[in-house]
């Protein structure tokens, strides 16, 4: 039976979902326990919402935010100068054939929950809920 090469439409695959929790686990933890030798990292509280990998899992992904929402630029800017030594830490700690390459986004969940908190009370969105 020939496996369908293209997967337009469809989300992620169940290896990229598991590969991408294990990543994440992994990250928080390294950036919790302070592993990295950066005293600038080191000094923040990151929440690492999601890793998305890519189909190959070469590359992954993360959705990070500093505790409080302050310092999202340096946090981002620290987490890229890092990056080869995560890499390291996460290729060493799991065992997968290639270690991807880092990408680190700011997680902006939070702000699309506040965003759809907002519509959702305005009395026009309201009363069409109500009805």
């Amino acid at each position: 039976m020939a496996r369908n090469k293209s997967r337009q439409g469809t989300g992620p695959s169940q290896r990229q979902l598991r590969v991408g929790e294990l990543i994440r686990r992994t990250l928080s933890e390294t950036l919790m326990r302070g592993d990295i030798h950066d005293p600038d990292l080191n000094g923040m509280s990151v929440t690492v919402g999601e890793v998305r990998v890519s189909p190959d899992l070469k590359v992954a992904t993360a959705f990070v935010l500093p505790l409080g929402g302050e310092g999202q630029d340096d946090l981002i800017g620290l987490l890229a100068r890092n990056q080869g030594e995560l890499r390291r830490v996460i290729g060493g700690k799991l065992e997968l054939k290639f270690a991807p390459e880092l990408r680190f986004r700011l997680d902006r969940t939070f702000d699309q929950m506040d965003e759809t908190r907002r519509l959702l009370a305005q009395d026009k969105v309201r009363q069409d809920l109500e009805e």
